[in-house]
């Protein structure tokens, strides 16, 4: 009586596990930050220290493209006739968040790499305090 129980128990399990293995795998969707990380403000107080940081990460991973002031007019940028932002201009900036910011220095946009493995959270919120600097005037 135990044998007529496992094998239409066994049976089952080998069913059902053929089943799973014949369902497509599930396509990925695009990553889309949540509203509330892109409606985060700057959580990292600005330092000479983390801004001199910024400034050298911005001249080797973006300034390429963005240009040594983040006018938009970087070497590579005219090279690949890219219409950049000009972050120069204040009003540039002024429909985006400190999170939607963080969020492409972060996972790249369109042609531009991330920065997700190569810089530290604090580093890109410095990276967002440097890029919204740009537009203020020093006397």
């Amino acid at each position: 009586m135990l044998r007529t129980l496992l094998l239409p128990a066994s049976l089952l399990v080998a069913v059902l596990a053929a089943a799973q293995q014949e369902q497509p795998p599930a396509q990925p969707t695009p990553a889309q930050p949540p509203a509330s990380a892109t409606a985060q403000t700057n959580p990292v107080k600005p330092t000479p220290e983390g801004l001199a940081h910024a400034k050298k990460v911005w001249g080797y991973d973006c300034a390429l493209c963005h240009g040594d002031k983040g006018d938009g007019k970087g070497d590579v940028a005219a090279s690949m006739n890219l219409t950049l932002k000009d972050y120069t201009k204040p009003d540039s900036l002024k429909d985006m968040t400190d999170g939607q910011i963080f969020d492409i220095i972060k996972n790249g946009k369109g042609q531009m790499p991330p920065e997700t493995g190569r810089a530290k959270p604090d580093d890109i919120w410095n990276l967002v305090t440097l890029i919204r600097n740009m537009s203020k005037k020093t006397d």
